[in-house]
């Protein structure tokens, strides 16, 4: 279907194979809407599907497709080769089916079937047709064995002897050229399989080495409206045109089709050049950040103590897995609370970057346990906790994005927007979880609080792009529904 409608639906004549590699954004959408189409089939004799934004302009495309045409265009890749291999596995084994020069031939009486694929209306008529059997014969396809036994049997037949083999062959030589075969293929997988893994790891690669540009340059640019050192920064206008290159090229064409090695490449510039350019900012932040590191440390050996001191008092052993039980009630100093929360947002971030963002969200949700068991808390605690707990938010909010439970991370959205209400990380996300959700008014007010917050922020500005688009086509929808409706 993929290759039919782009090599004939005239609204996709303008697309080159460039325009439509494999890994493009336009080829991954048609191929979804191909899919959605194959699915809608399977249940109706004609559908059509529309997929947005792949039509010249960005324009959407209708797919409109029959069960006869989805059969035509599977006739080489599919009919013609199942009939082929029925026939070749008849010829091996020496049956003839139907009558041939007045011959009658060994009339079939059971087909084992297995697999969803085989339940297709033509798929069974090819299968009848090879075999000699029309639609009036009384022959029905039995599903009694499972895909297991199958398999075995099959493979048990296939390296037996043909029957029609000729006498003077040895046995033995048939198996071992089975074997080396077989061998040669499982090889060949392998190596395919290989191949398939060392992909996968350059693309992680190449997507951790794009995540630390953009963590970059939003640092930077967030460092220098809200930061206690963005005074540190530069502020000349060679430094935001600098940023805003780094931005453009990030959402750039060019991005997207760069190689592991172009984009590591690119992240070494950007990160000799800010260093440069923001040489006194980033060693106070260093700086600022070793010296937290120490108070928690000490603050977390001082609290290990304490606590190990009130337990040797009281007779009880010191249990780790009790340490991070949800039902935990001890009533624990703040600096052996802060511990726990850190370690496990720790662990979520490290779950979160292996892409198991599941069990980070666990992991994340497990640290705001802890958040909700801190007690009589100075000034400075409390806002400590809740800076963390804003990260924490967040965080859990982007894992639910990932997992596309949108009810849950809108609801982390709103808990972080309750400690920061001008925070434009939890704008930014809460509007895409409204964008995902269609609602696009209500994503268009967190965005332009979030553009009032942060003007230069290109992923703000970036996502209204896309809000406003659909909103646009939306209206369209709207009133050409209207128009019919009442003429």
């Amino acid at each position: 279907l993929y290759h039919h409608f782009l090599s004939t639906h005239p609204s996709l004549s303008h697309h080159t194979p460039r325009t439509f590699r494999s890994d493009s954004r336009p080829a991954q959408r048609l191929l979804e809407g191909c899919r959605k189409l194959k699915h809608l089939l399977s249940m109706l004799p004609e559908n059509t599907v529309t997929v947005e934004n792949i039509g010249e302009n960005d324009r959407d495309v209708n797919l409109s497709c029959t069960r006869e045409t989805m059969r035509e265009l599977c006739r080489e890749c599919v009919i013609d080769r199942l009939e082929g291999m029925i026939g070749a596995a008849l010829e091996k084994a020496g049956v003839v089916v139907g009558n041939y020069d007045g011959i009658s031939g060994i009339d079939i009486d059971a087909v084992e079937i297995t697999g969803g694929g085989l339940r297709i209306p033509f798929v069974q008529e090819t299968i009848r047709n090879a075999i000699g059997k029309g639609d009036d014969d009384d022959f029905a396809f039995s599903r009694g064995l499972d895909d297991t036994s199958l398999a075995f049997g099959a493979s048990l037949i296939g390296i037996a002897p043909s029957s029609s083999t000729n006498n003077n062959n040895n046995p033995t030589d048939d198996v071992e050229m089975i074997d080396a075969e077989r061998q040669a293929r499982r090889t060949e997988l392998l190596e395919r399989e290989t191949a398939l893994s060392l992909r996968d790891v350059e693309l992680l690669r190449k997507d951790d080495f794009r995540n630390r540009i953009e963590s970059r340059i939003l640092e930077l640019r967030s460092a220098s409206r809200s930061s206690k050192h963005g005074s540190l920064l530069p502020s000349s206008e060679e430094f935001m045109t600098y940023l805003d290159g780094v931005d453009d090229w990030l959402f750039s064409e060019e991005c997207d089709e760069a190689s592991l090695e172009r984009m590591e490449e690119e992240w070494d510039k950007v990160r000799s050049r800010t260093d440069e350019m923001c040489g006194e900012y980033f060693a106070a932040t260093r700086r600022e950040v070793e010296e937290r590191d120490r108070d928690m440390e000490d603050e977390a050996r001082a609290a290990a103590a304490a606590e190990a001191a009130a337990s040797a008092l009281s007779g009880e052993e010191n249990d780790d897995d009790d340490d991070e039980a949800d039902h935990d009630t001890r009533r624990l100093p703040a600096k052996r609370r802060m511990e726990m929360v850190l370690k496990n947002k720790n662990e979520a971030n490290e779950l979160f970057s292996d892409g198991n963002y599941r069990h980070a969200a666990a992991r994340y949700a497990k640290a705001l346990t802890h958040c909700s068991k801190f007690f009589d808390l100075s000034p400075d605690e409390e806002r400590r906790v809740n800076e963390t707990k804003l990260s924490l938010h967040l965080n859990l909010a982007l894992s639910y994005i990932k997992l596309e439970k949108l009810d849950n991370a809108y609801k982390s959205c709103d808990e972080a927007l309750k400690l920061d209400g001008k925070s434009v990380k939890a704008l930014y996300r809460r509007a895409t979880v409204r964008y995902q959700k269609r609602k696009f008014e209500d994503a268009v007010r967190d965005l332009k609080e979030a553009e009032a917050l942060a003007p230069e922020d290109k992923a703000v500005r970036k996502l209204r792009v896309l809000v406003d688009k659909q909103m646009a086509k939306q209206k369209k929808k709207e009133k050409a529904m209207a128009k019919k409706m009442f003429g």
